[in-house]
């Protein structure tokens, strides 16, 4: 490949609107363009490179016996609202109808179409299946942003695994996660698995795959002493003991005005009673039933863990008429005790608690010596807090670190949900019908791209592991209207590609300092600089990317030499 008719469209200064150091790079080195917010269009070098991801992906699902399909992306409501996603997905699902007036979608993801074609597997003996596809995926994200880290359009690796049962579902799950493992290796990510929440997915667990990086989404609580690791979403910590109960208080809670209060913080400081002995009462509406979450005063809500225990489609804090409708106060003097209308829900931090401090419903009033178990209707105990650094690791104690993470990839235990919804069934060996066990396993194939430069990237631009890297040459001719530069440089071109090196040559008639840097910029892990000064001595250079090392090379050692670095 020729430079000079290759469209690399490379920027000289940064865009404004790139807010991430991948979007910066991608979009100044050539590799992509926005069309309209949340939607690239992917230019030559990027889509040698997405090839290249696509390629280590499809290999490593190939390996463990997985099998490629390509299913539709525009979808029939049915399936869907037969799993009961339809209504669920809310406003992320693009919708649209068909001339008949026949409601469709464009595909989120594909459990319930994956679960449609395995209604014919029949039986048993036909499992278990792996099966897995490269598709475009659409999501309404309401704010699209980091260029190709969340998009509106993309696509995603998906696969999905059918089983006869439980035990084979763990099989395959634990078959997926090594080969995650190798792919993330291969892509130069240092993915870290940790337990995650399954969202909208449903099933009895899943694992991200997820790597540090300040850019990152996601909040991952790790324990490097004993390797512990979980999204914010999951994570838990151990309570010291002294914090688990509390001495007792008085026969039942006793009212004292606090007027003016209206934080944790007020109370504290004005009450004599520290946050971890208060009762922090919200009120949320879930699913249209306004219901009462109850944590330590010291202690954040972390609303995934709510809608993962109570299964919530529709969540949001309620508004404060609804709240003095339903408990007669305001914000900052609410409680639970003596309510028995409302749903309560509590964190398991404070089970067993005693003499605490709550709010009277009462504006200005607040409540001592309350005795959670005795004084409070407590419908459901949940894991509802959100970890914080220093905390100590629910396995090993020692203090867990917190640090942002962009997730790569998912892999989810889906069990029978979706086959019992779309009746995906088999014979099982005694003749009966029993609904397939499903995981669910994805890699967002631009996103992948993004966060390798992410991580590998440098202030002169991208540096491109070699297994991705659009070429893993660069021929440059310093001085492209010399002939004797062009003649070497050509040879060594031509010798390269003849050697199985994937090679581009930058034969434009610009100064060697651009050229210099639209490769450093783009990303190619090695350059070949051929000129007038070298080629007197016989000798031409060759550039690490990685490094900026510069080495001699004479000219017929150019090939085995470059051969020997790419490791052919």
């Amino acid at each position: 490949m020729r430079w000079s008719q290759m469209f690399v469209p490379t920027l000289r200064d940064d865009p404004a609107e790139a807010d991430a150091a991948s979007h910066r790079l991608l979009l100044r080195a050539g590799y992509i363009r926005q069309l309209t917010a949340g939607h690239y269009s992917m230019l030559p070098l990027a889509v040698r490179v997405r090839a290249k991801v696509i390629g280590i992906v499809r290999a490593e699902m190939d390996a463990i016996g997985a099998q490629e399909m390509l299913l539709p992306e525009m979808h029939p409501a049915e399936p869907w609202r037969k799993s009961g996603r339809w209504d669920q997905m809310g406003q992320e699902m693009f919708r649209l109808r068909d001339r008949r007036g026949a409601d469709m979608a464009l595909g989120m993801t594909h459990e319930e179409i994956f679960a449609t074609v395995a209604q014919e597997l029949g039986s048993y003996k036909r499992l278990p299946q792996q099966w897995y596809q490269f598709q475009t995926k659409f999501r309404d994200e309401p704010r699209p942003k980091g260029g190709l880290m969340r998009t509106r359009e993309f696509t995603m690796k998906d696969a999905y695994s059918f089983d006869i049962d439980q035990a084979g579902l763990d099989a395959s799950f634990q078959t997926y996660h090594g080969a995650y493992t190798r792919i993330f290796e291969r892509l130069g990510l240092p993915a870290l698995a940790v337990d995650a929440s399954s969202g909208m997915m449903g099933g009895a667990g899943s694992t991200e795959f997820m790597c540090p990086a300040e850019i990152g989404e996601d909040l991952v609580v790790h324990s490097p002493a004993c390797g512990y690791a979980a999204n914010i979403e999951r994570a838990t910590s151990r309570l010291a003991e002294a914090e688990v109960a509390g001495e007792a208080g008085p026969a039942a809670p006793e009212p004292f005005g606090t007027p003016g209060v209206r934080t944790i913080e007020d109370l504290a400081t004005g009450y004599a009673a520290p946050a971890d002995r208060q009762i922090k009462t919200l009120v949320y509406v879930l699913d249209g039933a306004l219901t009462l979450i109850l944590l330590r005063g010291d202690h954040p809500l972390n609303e995934q863990k709510l809608v993962d225990a109570t299964g919530a489609a529709d969540l949001r804090a309620a508004t404060a008429e609804e709240i003095r409708d339903a408990l007669g106060a305001l914000p900052g003097s609410l409680g639970a005790v003596g309510v028995t209308a409302l749903p309560v829900i509590a964190d398991e931090a404070l089970r067993g608690r005693r003499s605490m401090f709550t709010g009277a419903n009462v504006d200005g009033t607040h409540l001592r010596g309350v005795d959670v178990e005795r004084d409070i209707a407590v419908g459901t105990w949940a894991d509802l807090r959100e970890v914080a650094a220093g905390e100590p690791c629910v396995r090993c104690g020692e203090p867990l670190q917190v640090e942002r993470a962009i997730e790569v990839g998912h892999i989810f235990k889906l069990g029978d949900k979706y086959a019992r919804a779309l009746g995906a069934e088999v014979l099982d060996p005694d003749g009966k019908l029993v609904p397939l066990v499903m995981g669910s396993y994805g890699i967002g194939i631009e996103r992948a791209m993004a966060t390798i430069v992410e991580i590998h990237h440098d202030e002169r631009g991208i540096v491109w592991p070699v297994a991705v890297a659009p070429f893993h040459v660069a021929v440059v001719l310093a001085q492209s209207d010399d002939g004797a530069v062009t003649a070497a440089g050509e040879e060594i071109y031509a010798a390269l590609g003849a050697a199985g090196v994937e090679v581009i040559i930058d034969d434009r008639a610009e100064r060697a300092g651009v050229k210099f840097r639209d490769v450093e910029l783009t990303g190619i892990p090695y350059r070949v600089t051929v000129g007038r000064r070298g080629l007197a001595d016989g000798v031409a250079e060759v550039t690490a990317r990685s490094t900026g090392e510069t080495v001699k090379i004479a000219l017929d050692e150019v090939v085995p030499h470059v051969r020997g670095l790419l490791g052919l």
